[in-house]
């Protein structure tokens, strides 16, 4: 059973998590290229795998969270965009950050910033949210690109992640935010 899409654009479909979305997931998190910038490096395809199964019920439960993204014209799964809930044990918490991931064979062809549009179109529209943020490591350059063509502010301060080794770079997070006026200001709601 195919399931139920939670939205469409142009060149993408965003969608609950399926079984054929679990390999190309594992080897995604195990680009260390893909990885280069995140916290938790590499993944084995077992925490793969468990991601998955949160996200996916996450978004059973309460409709939104990490969707599955989808090319429309050949149902080829580059990675993942969507929103995710930080509580109040986050430093920045409580809030709703957006996020997404890519397979580096997708990187360049404006997928994340389509992906991220219809993430804040959702998170203004449905939500009603105030307002969205995202972190990214300094330095990851890519993905600041990204904040900055979705209309989000920043980078607005650093953040050391007191979680991660001093010795380790990526405990330095850029902050980005967006609110819910500037998004419609920009005409993209």
């Amino acid at each position: 059973m195919k399931p139920q899409n939670f939205a469409q654009t142009n060149r993408l479909t965003l969608r609950q998590w399926e079984d054929t979305d679990r390999a190309p997931f594992a080897s995604l998190c195990a680009d260390p290229e893909v990885m280069k910038f995140f916290i938790s490096s590499v993944l084995d395809q077992e925490t793969a795998c468990k991601r998955i199964n949160k996200w996916s019920g996450l978004i059973a439960e309460r409709g939104w969270g990490f969707w599955a993204v989808e090319l429309t014209e050949n149902r080829q799964f580059p990675g993942f965009a969507g929103l995710q809930a930080l509580d109040d044990s986050h430093p920045l918490g409580p809030c709703v950050e957006i996020g997404w991931r890519l397979a580096r064979k997708h990187w360049g062809r404006g997928y994340a910033t389509e992906a991220a549009t219809q993430v804040l179109r959702f998170a203004f529209g449905a939500l009603v949210l105030p307002e969205v943020i995202a972190t990214t490591a300094v330095g990851n350059l890519r993905s600041s690109a990204v904040m900055e063509r979705i209309g989000m502010r920043g980078p607005e301060s650093v953040l050391r992640f007191l979680d991660v080794p001093k010795e380790s770079p990526l405990g330095d997070h850029v902050l980005y935010r967006v609110t819910s006026e500037e998004w419609r200001a920009r005409g993209d709601a």
